[in-house]
């Protein structure tokens, strides 16, 4: 499926006023994960300011052991600080990161700014090395502004 043909299942997800806004992420993870095979988890880590801590939210995939990653440590961490997208597209030449399994092979994360502040990000990890390009990143983007009118 195209991401221009996901756009209308994402809106129709965080417009669904039945289901709360956990299930809308699960959901969405859901949606993503079946939808794009090189999509392999997908999840949601948010910030915790007061304690410069990202804590897993809502996700679909291996289970990982990393429920709670501090600021500036591994891609996510990075992202915490840096508040841009970061796209790797191979795992095992990047310096910070958290290896959560030895499948994993590239991964790319996208902030979630809620009145312009970073409150989270997508995460996805793929099996496949360096298949993310500018359409995944402005998807994710698409997607997280979605999420932020949950706020």
């Amino acid at each position: 499926m195209t991401f221009e043909n996901l756009k209308p299942k994402v809106t129709e997800i965080t417009s669904n006023s039945t289901i709360s806004r956990e299930e809308k992420l699960l959901k969405i993870c859901e949606l993503l994960s079946s939808s794009i095979d090189y999509y392999n988890w997908v999840g949601f880590y948010f910030a915790h300011p007061e304690t410069q801590t990202l804590h897993l939210g809502p996700y679909v995939g291996a289970e990982t052991d990393h429920t709670v990653i501090p600021f500036g440590k591994g891609i996510c961490g990075q992202v915490a600080v840096s508040n841009t997208n970061f796209v790797v597209p191979d795992v095992a030449a990047q310096d910070n990161y958290i290896a959560c399994s030895f499948t994993v092979k590239s991964e790319i994360v996208v902030p979630l700014f809620v009145n312009g502040e970073n409150i989270g990000q997508i995460d996805i990890d793929s099996h496949v090395l360096d298949p993310f390009t500018e359409a995944d990143e402005r998807f994710l983007e698409f997607v997280n502004e979605e999420i932020a009118k949950l706020y």
